[in-house]
């Protein structure tokens, strides 16, 4: 079991890397966006050392968020229009393995990018905080990208990868601007300001900026990010079963 699993793993990691959507939406595009909003953009801020480890935490949970839903959503469908499916399931190779392999492959490149964004934030502004934080933010971005990863195989189930895209574009945009990533919630109105504090994506980034900031992540935030992670995986599974009886 061990052998179709590593080489799974491996097959996963190469192709997430050779994906463009990968490179710019994980990589070039948070950099760009913390570049312009702690270097060109003055926020008028009265902390900046603490406003540019704030966005960076933000740019990097917007860069694991992005690779969960749209890298991981796309490329399932991808594979689904091209029948590579249905090939994986006449060979030996089992169901669980072919999806491990993914999760995995999916989780280091989390680990890449976070580790890309974190080195980017050291580079542009200096970024400067203790071994625990930059360890402790590093997890809390790995363990809190699983409900994106849950919510990056609903969209993987649909059957046309242009609607997929256009979808998972809308969900990731939509959720990063509401949650906070680009802009702090408290400057936006009430009503998205309610909104906001109950999406999986405020309590993503709250988390890590608690962190940079001295504190602990919120119980009320590790408690909606489960649930999230419950209902995504009970929606996915419950649409592939869906799937599988027709």
């Amino acid at each position: 079991m061990m052998n179709p699993m590593i080489a799974q793993c491996k097959a996963e990691l190469l192709r997430i890397i050779r994906n463009p959507y990968y490179v710019f939406w994980s990589l070039l595009m948070p950099i760009m966006f913390y570049f312009i909003f702690t270097r060109v953009v003055n926020t008028g801020t009265d902390d900046t050392k603490q406003w540019q480890a704030h966005y960076l935490m933000s740019m990097a949970a917007f860069s694991v968020m992005g690779s969960a839903i749209m890298t991981l959503g796309v490329r399932l469908v991808q594979e689904q229009t091209q029948g590579w499916n249905t090939f994986i399931r006449i060979t030996p190779l089992p169901s669980s393995v072919y999806f491990f392999g993914k999760m995995f492959g999916q989780s280091i490149m989390h680990l890449f990018s976070v580790l890309c964004i974190f080195a980017a934030g050291y580079l542009i502004n200096g970024v400067s905080l203790t071994a625990a934080q930059w360890l402790l933010s590093g997890l809390w971005l790995l363990a809190g990208s699983l409900p994106f990863l849950a919510l990056g195989t609903i969209i993987g189930s649909m059957k046309r990868v242009d609607t997929a895209s256009g979808v998972s574009n809308v969900l990731y945009m939509g959720l990063a601007v509401a949650g906070g990533m680009w802009m702090p919630l408290e400057i936006m109105p009430k009503l998205m300001q309610k909104i906001g504090h109950w999406l999986p994506s405020y309590n993503y980034g709250d988390g890590a900026w608690a962190i940079v900031a001295g504190d602990s992540p919120s119980w009320k935030a590790v408690l909606l990010l489960l649930g999230y992670l419950a209902v995504f995986m009970l929606l996915s599974v419950y649409i592939r079963r869906k799937q599988e009886a027709v």
